[in-house]
């Protein structure tokens, strides 16, 4: 008998899947949240078990995006108390087509504790998020749960690297070449104790210092460019041409999908990724991530927040169909969202489509709309109605094709 809590054993036909490479259409078999088997051949399910069969009519089946750079406590705090921002619930990532998270503290790492973020990681993972996270925060010292950023990424689970350390900004404390060393070393060598990525994940302000210290830093030490990984490195585009410039030696460069107004010195994520693919520098060093949660300050000369906004989820997927609407290929663009980020976190059964992998899946209408996420074997939206929400979310389902921006 097939056990209630478990995920139902499920047969997807017809899906063409880009895994995220395109294989054409595939039939999976699905079962204990796992992808059992893929095949363009007829698949015959286990005897005397149920299974619910669903044809997918050569719609896009992908795999679940894994948001890089997510702040599951909430961000902001910039304009004082009253403008913390609240966690993001469950559904405010699934409906965006976001199944596994890394998430981390920002500018506040004062109020809010690394014990905190474990906490919400945690807390992601009872409702079947795929869910880890950054050591520390903006500053120095770095905020830890057991004392040492080499500590907490050794042994505590959910803990892969250390972010988001700020450089070249007005928030930042202003790390030497040397505390930067220091800090990307703890991280380096606390990943070779437990198999974890052991990344420095690097804010990147508007200073005009722009990445000098990582470029000192791979010049200076033994350090392996892996461990440098910079993000919001489209916010101008000067810096983004540094990015492209570190990514050929070796580092992952990260991408934010944040709101770019017209005329403005930065480059849109669409704008970037596409910048970066035609680069001819490797495909598979640069990401895309949303700043879920976090906050969007803008700030007047003077260093005081003029005005704000909120990163949210659904950002990811507005920037593949912008990108679609340019004509680029869905296999090109996909690995940015989906493998480049696992790959590099080590995080071996996210964000690919294969025998073995986790059954986090997306499926993509022929206008781009998503309307179907399988998270761990579960339904969480199904033609485009909500049939799983978090914890003390309101109960009436969303509506059909809910705007990728929610």
């Amino acid at each position: 008998m097939q056990n209630p809590d478990s995920p139902p054993m499920l047969l997807l036909r017809n899906a063409k899947v880009f895994a995220p490479e395109s294989v054409g259409l595939q039939n999976l078999l699905i079962g204990g949240g796992r992808i059992l088997a893929m095949s363009a051949s007829t698949l015959e399910p286990p005897s005397g078990m149920a299974i619910d069969s669903i044809n997918l009519d050569g719609a896009r089946l992908l795999p679940g995006f894994v948001d890089g750079h997510v702040h599951v406590t909430g961000g902001g705090g910039e304009g004082g108390f009253a403008t913390r921002i609240s966690p993001l619930p469950l559904s405010r990532y699934t409906h965006g087509g976001v199944t596994s998270v890394i998430g981390l503290l920002g500018t506040d790492d004062c109020a809010r504790s690394t014990r905190e973020l474990v906490a919400n990681l945690l807390a992601l993972r009872e409702q079947g998020m795929g869910a880890w996270g950054y050591s520390g925060g903006y500053h120095l010292p770095p905020t830890t749960l057991t004392g040492s950023i080499r500590g907490d990424i050794a042994f505590v689970d959910p803990l892969i690297g250390v972010g988001e350390l700020a450089i070249s900004d007005h928030r930042s404390s202003q790390p030497t070449l040397e505390e930067l060393l220091r800090i990307a070393s703890e991280a380096h060598v606390g990943g070779l104790m437990s198999g974890k990525a052991g990344v420095i994940h690097l804010h990147l302000g508007d200073g005009p210092r722009g990445l000098d210290l990582v470029r000192r830093a791979l010049a200076e030490s033994e350090l392996p460019a892996r461990v440098f990984n910079p993000t919001h490195v489209n916010r101008r585009r000067a810096l983004f041409e540094e990015a492209i410039e570190l990514a050929a030696k070796g580092c992952h460069v990260d991408i934010t999908a944040f709101p770019v107004e017209e005329g403005e010195d930065a480059w849109s994520a669409a704008d970037a990724l596409q910048r970066y693919l035609d680069s001819g520098v490797a495909a598979h060093r640069v990401s895309v991530s949303s700043d879920a949660g976090g906050c969007l300050p803008c700030f007047d000369a003077e260093g005081q927040l003029s005005h704000m906004d909120v990163g949210t989820p659904g950002a990811l997927l507005t920037t593949i169909q912008e990108l679609l609407g340019r004509d680029l290929p869905l296999e090109r663009i996909l690995p940015a969202f989906t493998s480049n980020v696992a790959n590099l976190l080590r995080l071996p059964r996210k964000g690919s489509i294969a025998v073995g992998n986790d059954a986090d899946l997306l499926v993509l209408d022929e206008e781009a709309r998503l309307t179907d996420v399988l998270l761990g074997g579960y339904w969480h939206l199904r033609e485009g109605k909500t049939m799983r929400r978090g914890a003390f979310e309101p109960l009436p389902s969303a509506p059909p094709f809910q705007s990728s921006s929610d």
